[in-house]
């Protein structure tokens, strides 16, 4: 079993948990909001691992990063990993539906389990489930809530955070 590793950074939009190896990101979590997550206790704090990932990170809530290079690493089903694969294919700046999610991975009746793969999504922001809305344009569920989601779409469209 790899060694797992974690660290945390302060963003505007909160504090936020990364773990993972020391050549991949495995999770990008929010310490606060629906889905909270804490380091378990056998991972080993070590800030080396993400140096390249919060350095992107600070990029992009300067407004001056728009795509992610570091490795990911997410574990999940064949179904979930393709989900997020394809979040990662929605341009900065932009919001698709669910159903459209679902159109786009080739399965169309299935924005339901596009959205539970899409709240089961363990790399916040760099997998950018935050750009998936309802049908009707409204918000809805982020791990890190919706104020969260909101600031994180505002952001996108130019819109500067303070925090």
């Amino acid at each position: 079993m790899e060694r797992v590793y974690y660290s945390e950074m302060a963003s505007p939009v909160g504090r936020l948990l990364l773990a993972g190896t020391q050549d991949a990101l495995r999770m990008l979590s929010f310490t606060m909001g629906p889905k909270a997550r804490e380091a378990e206790a056998d991972w080993i704090r070590d800030e080396s691992p993400f140096e390249g990932v919060k350095a992107e990170l600070e990029e992009y809530f300067s407004s001056g990063r728009r795509e992610f290079t570091v490795s990911l690493a997410p574990a999940g089903t064949d179904f979930q990993l393709r989900v997020w694969r394809a979040l990662r294919e929605i341009p900065y700046g932009t919001t698709i539906s669910y159903g459209e999610l679902a159109r786009r991975i080739g399965n169309a009746n299935g924005s339901r389990a596009v959205g539970l793969a899409n709240g089961a999504n363990p790399i916040a922001i760099i997998v950018p489930c935050h750009r998936v809305i309802g049908a009707t344009g409204k918000l809805t569920g982020f791990g890190g809530g919706l104020d969260i989601k909101q600031r994180l779409l505002d952001l996108e469209r130019g819109v500067r955070l303070l925090g």
